[in-house]
């Protein structure tokens, strides 16, 4: 069955950074091993998208233990990853301090793999945004396929 894309992912440019790691963490507390994206590639406002990505790297902290000899990405830092870039957006439109945290996470279905080396592709479509409440819909892809999806509920704190 194939999936539809937020984007249309040929679209994406893997080559031009709209936000880099040190503008990622001007904004995105998160650190260490649990930073989990690598750059922003599209920020569109009037569209309500936001697209960023993580290098998938040999010596992330789960892989030495995640199923030793084959290595599959942790689902639950997928939806991390995703979260850290909805709060990318959440915290860069409502220019505000707030920690910006999970409310709730829905619809979740995990859907193909994320392997170490993979350049892993993460789509948030903003669907309501408000003071102290965003709701986005989220793929992630990676060697074009979508890997994972759902919807995350972010709280102002």
């Amino acid at each position: 069955m194939l999936q539809k894309f937020l984007v249309d992912i040929d679209t994406i440019d893997l080559n031009e950074l709209t936000a880099d790691i040190d503008q990622i963490r001007r904004i995105v507390p998160h650190r260490y091993e649990m930073e989990m994206l690598s750059g922003i590639l599209k920020f569109d406002l009037e569209n309500k998208i936001i697209i960023g990505f993580k290098d998938v790297k040999e010596d992330e902290f789960w892989v030495r233990g995640h199923i030793p000899g084959n290595p599959l990405m942790p689902g639950v830092l997928m939806v991390e990853a995703a979260a850290q870039l909805c709060t990318y957006y959440f915290k860069s439109s409502i220019q505000t301090e707030k920690f910006f945290g999970f409310g709730g996470i829905d619809k979740v279905k995990f859907r193909g793999k994320v392997l170490p080396g993979d350049k892993f592709i993460i789509i948030a479509k903003n669907l309501e945004l408000r003071n102290r409440r965003a709701i986005f819909d989220v793929q992630g892809i990676a060697n074009g396929k979508l890997v994972f999806e759902g919807k995350i509920i972010g709280m102002a704190m």
